[in-house]
């Protein structure tokens, strides 16, 4: 049972919000801030990084300190923020195009080096804010803005890469069922060393729903539930009873040294 409203970490003064009718966004912000509340992060010694994109207005919106950057920058300022000041809580807010394409070295290496901030990614499988184009999480075979007549490039599994790539914490949830999807993220956040880094599988009515006549809002959130497999249950599965279904759950959940640590013992023995 949710208890927490989060509304501490809204400013409920600048709603109702920006993004488009149907867009899931606002489930995920929803998750973020009750996690938040739930974790005990505070509001003085919480910094929210976002980059650009539609997801990257989330920022708008939140009463913590926050730093609005460029486009696939937010894990490098994520991580210079963290580093300047370790005792903060450092959370990134990327999108599928912001974190993943145009982003894509700056996650792999925070990964790699398990930086110890908490990544949220709003995946929606395109650009939504300039037009829906593809991005580097469009499946294969889907119509977006910049591909009319299907996407000719096979997709990242997200979460898969974020894994293999070394991070202490990735799971996969989507907004078809928000109430895991924010017991994920208070896990991310309840973990204070090296990278954590959640997945939230989100919708786009108004680019990729309508370019892929995926339906209205509603339809495409029933269509997530219903393609949504435990990744208990995916274990047992073989490749091709899994193709086109979304592998949802705790996919790295592990004790890390987090690369500040590391770093503070660099410190201590070139010093000594």
């Amino acid at each position: 049972m949710i208890k927490k409203t989060g509304e501490i970490f809204l400013k409920k003064e600048l709603l109702p919000h920006f993004w488009c009718i149907g867009c899931g966004n606002g489930i995920v912000l929803g998750c973020i801030i009750r996690a938040m509340e739930e974790s005990g992060l505070s509001k003085e010694n919480t910094v929210v990084v976002t980059g650009i994109g539609c997801w990257g207005k989330a920022d708008d919106y939140l009463t913590t300190h926050t730093f609005h950057g460029t486009h696939g920058r937010a894990l490098a300022i994520a991580t210079g923020i963290k580093f300047a000041n370790p005792s903060l809580d450092v959370i990134a807010l990327v999108g599928d195009g912001d974190g993943a394409t145009i982003g894509g070295n700056h996650l792999i290496h925070a990964a790699r080096r398990n930086t110890d901030i908490a990544v949220i990614m709003s995946n929606n499988n395109n650009y939504g804010m300039t037009g829906g184009q593809y991005s580097g999480t469009t499946p294969f075979g889907m119509i977006t803005s910049t591909s009319r007549y299907g996407h000719m490039e096979d997709e990242f599994d997200i979460s898969e890469l974020v894994k293999t790539s070394g991070a202490g914490y990735v799971a996969k949830g989507t907004v078809a069922n928000p109430v895991q999807l924010q017991r994920l993220i208070e896990k991310a956040l309840q973990k204070k060393n090296g990278f954590r880094f959640v997945e939230a599988i989100n919708i786009c009515p108004t680019h990729y729903g309508r370019n892929n006549k995926l339906g209205n809002a509603p339809q495409m959130i029933e269509e997530l539930r219903k393609n949504s497999i435990n990744l208990k249950i995916a274990n047992n599965m073989k490749e091709e009873e899994l193709k086109g279904k979304i592998v949802v759950g705790e996919y790295v959940n592990k004790e890390v040294d987090g690369f500040v640590k590391r770093y503070k013992e660099i410190q201590r023995k070139a010093s000594a």
